[in-house]
């Protein structure tokens, strides 16, 4: 399943020049480029070049579907291949017990019946998974995130569930919003969940357009995909 040599040395370029635009986005922003965890999103490209990644270096990949991440993790174990993986898209209840098995970070926690069902499978498979509650900035929940008037007290029950790590919040930038305002009103939802757990201090923010805005509003980690995997085909 290895890549082709030319689509090897490409994605270390890509991922080189990711890393410095966030290295001076971090300068620009007054904060060291260490503060800041680049995930590689590589859904829809193949298991091959999730695996080139590592191999070269990304510690961190993220999905957002089950019915991919869970081939692809499995097929980067077979490899001896251990990358992070956080699985970033909305999550169903009934997809808990497969994304359990191999995700280290879920960055989409959004009601309490998920917390739920997710911390049941993490002890079923006698893991621990970290946890961030994704944030409905604009109060449109049909599209994911918890409502800002119930971050609070979903954040008790995660901070309450015996497999899970309350670890800290993601957003997305609502279609329409200038994206600084977006992240700024995202840094006050990770100030009222480190009011419940001091230590759930990651901010999960900022995709391909806009993870600059992001960094300079205190983003912890940026999930970029095309940056360093280029254009990815229609899903259609």
């Amino acid at each position: 399943m290895a890549p082709e040599a030319g689509r090897r040395e490409q994605l270390r370029a890509n991922l080189a020049r990711t890393r410095e635009a966030i290295a001076t986005a971090c300068r620009a922003a007054g904060r060291e480029p260490e503060s800041v965890r680049l995930i590689v999103v590589t859904k829809t490209f193949p298991a091959s070049d999730a695996a080139a990644l590592v191999e070269a270096g990304q510690a961190d990949l993220g999905e957002n579907r089950d019915q991919e991440a869970a081939p692809k993790a499995a097929e980067l174990a077979r490899l001896g291949l251990e990358p992070v993986w956080h699985f970033v898209g909305q999550l169903q209840r009934n997809k808990t017990r497969s994304v359990a098995r191999y995700a280290h970070w879920v960055h989409s926690v959004d009601r309490a019946r998920l917390v739920d069902a997710l911390d049941s499978a993490a002890a079923a498979h006698g893991r621990t998974v970290s946890a961030l509650l994704q944030v409905s900035l604009d109060g449109d929940t049909s599209r994911g995130g918890v409502s800002l008037g119930e971050l609070t007290a979903l954040a008790e029950r995660v901070a309450s569930a015996g497999s899970l790590r309350l670890r800290g919040v993601m957003g997305v930038a609502p279609l329409g919003w200038e994206p600084a305002k977006a992240f700024e009103l995202l840094a006050e939802c990770s100030d009222a969940v480190r009011a419940v757990e001091p230590a759930a201090s990651e901010v999960s923010a900022g995709m391909s357009g806009d993870f600059t805005a992001a960094v300079a509003a205190g983003a912890t980690m940026v999930r970029l995909g095309r940056n360093v995997l280029g254009e990815r085909e229609s899903m259609a």
